[in-house]
């Protein structure tokens, strides 16, 4: 008979209970702001229902039709038995897990040749799990080195600048002044950071209707970026997922215009077709080269930093996407037709109502400026007191309406006195009332910070 020893309550409890982990121990990146800005607004939103919300660049849900899927799904099976697969191999497309770059390269190759006029081969594409993953994909294969920096056109997306801080990355903002990015700051940047013995590598850019800011680079910005890329042996990582999605005739893509393989395009059907699938793809015709003299593309590479990542992307999600391109004829565009006017009309809307809510005058006493994007989903608001968490706290609870600190996207600091209102997922309706409300909490946060009278000082 085995008899055990004698250990009180107490010693039992002890023995059980493992001790908490350090946050300290843990990655820096765990306790980073920039982790909680996302955590911080979905918990606001999910507090206050009733609200109404600019804060989320999401895509209007009314153009939705689950019933569509089923038949996107079996238009791309269809097409899998037109181009010669078995029934064996058509099954396998759907259920097993596929090849690590993507399924359906081809597919999104030729839509990019009509859609956006870059041709591409279908092996320098790699599918990937939303946007973001292509981030992660090309900013871990870029920055090989401590000393290596990754660039940011700021205020950027905080997605790239969550990923940089994930995977301890080096980060440098290219400051954007009112007209925009200006290619003399970055040529300034690429100066001091180099004279400070480190090696910028890549920059990250919205050309198109940014977020946050909803600005759009002109033409003689992008060739004149495209040289200074090529001079100072610089790679650029072009994210441009509002383009399709705005109404009028677009400029062409830096990719579109890249003739040295100076471009990385990080690209997303997110805003276009079907946010749920979180399918998105990187552009990596690079050619990279190894210590034998063999060579590859960049492509490549971040196909083996995906093995190790994701594995690969939803063969059912790749699936109705492609669905979705043939149906278009091959092409996102023909989706976009209706998405695109009323995302024109939303924005327009939004501009209207806050010209009527703070007049010329009323503006000046205030203090209180925006920006007038033509496209995108976003614009900007600057305001003559702090528009932090502590604000926007007021701001739902006082006046039941949301809106984005735009100091979320300043990654050095700055966007103290501005905010992010995004037009995409509201009615007319609700944009109507929205502006109303926020009119109210910026004139009660004004009055209460002596905006008025400092403005007429």
């Amino acid at each position: 008979m085995r008899l055990e020893p004698d250990v009180d309550d107490a010693s039992v409890t002890a023995l059980q209970a493992p001790s908490p982990l350090r946050r300290e121990d843990l990655h820096a990146s765990v306790s980073d702001p920039v982790l909680d800005t996302m955590n911080f607004l979905n918990e606001i939103t999910l507090r206050h229902p009733e609200a109404i919300s600019f804060a989320p660049g999401r895509p209007y849900d009314g153009f939705f039709d689950t019933e569509q899927l089923f038949g996107y799904l079996r238009r791309y099976l269809d097409h899998l038995a037109e181009t010669g697969h078995t029934p064996a191999e058509v099954r396998s497309a759907l259920f097993q897990y596929g090849p690590t770059a993507g399924r359906i390269r081809e597919v999104i190759a030729e839509s990019l040749r009509q859609d956006e006029g870059i041709d591409v081969p279908p092996e320098s594409i790699v599918v990937t799990v939303g946007c973001q993953e292509a981030m992660f994909l090309a900013v871990r294969a870029l920055i090989a080195s401590p000393q290596d920096v990754l660039l940011v056109s700021s205020p950027c997306y905080v997605g790239i600048t969550g990923a940089a801080r994930v995977l301890g990355v080096g980060l440098s903002a290219v400051e954007e002044g009112e007209s925009g990015f200006d290619c003399a700051v970055l040529e300034a940047v690429v100066a001091a950071e180099r004279a400070a013995g480190r090696r910028p590598r890549a920059l990250y850019v919205i050309p198109d209707h940014s977020n946050p800011l909803g600005t759009t680079m002109p033409l003689e910005t992008r060739t004149e970026l495209l040289d200074l890329a090529a001079r100072l042996d610089l790679l650029i990582l072009e994210d441009s997922p509002y383009r399709l999605v705005s109404p009028g005739p677009q400029l062409p893509s830096l990719k579109a215009l890249d003739r040295r393989r100076s471009v990385v395009q990080l690209g997303s059907f997110s805003k276009t077709l079907f946010p749920g699938a979180r399918v998105g793809y990187a552009i990596a015709d690079q050619v990279v080269a190894d210590g034998s003299g063999a060579t590859g593309l960049l492509a490549d590479e971040l196909t083996r930093i995906k093995s190790m990542v994701t594995v690969n992307t939803s063969p059912l999600s790749q699936a109705v996407v492609a669905g979705m391109l043939l149906a278009g004829g091959g092409r996102a565009t023909d989706h976009n037709v209706r998405t695109s006017a009323y995302y024109g009309e939303t924005m327009a809307a939004t501009l209207r109502e806050l010209e009527a809510a703070f007049p010329p005058d009323r503006r000046a006493a205030l203090g209180i400026r925006w920006n007038r994007p033509d496209g995108g989903f976003f614009l900007s608001l600057t305001v003559p007191f702090p528009a932090d968490n502590a604000a926007l706290a007021r701001s739902v609870r006082d006046h039941g309406v949301i809106w984005t600190p735009m100091s979320y996207f300043h990654p050095d600091g700055g966007g103290t006195r501005a905010l992010r209102l995004s037009t995409s997922y509201l009615t007319h309706e609700e944009i109507v009332e929205g502006i109303a409300r926020l009119a109210r909490f910026v004139e009660a946060e004004a009055a209460t910070n002596g905006a008025d009278d400092t403005a007429r000082a």
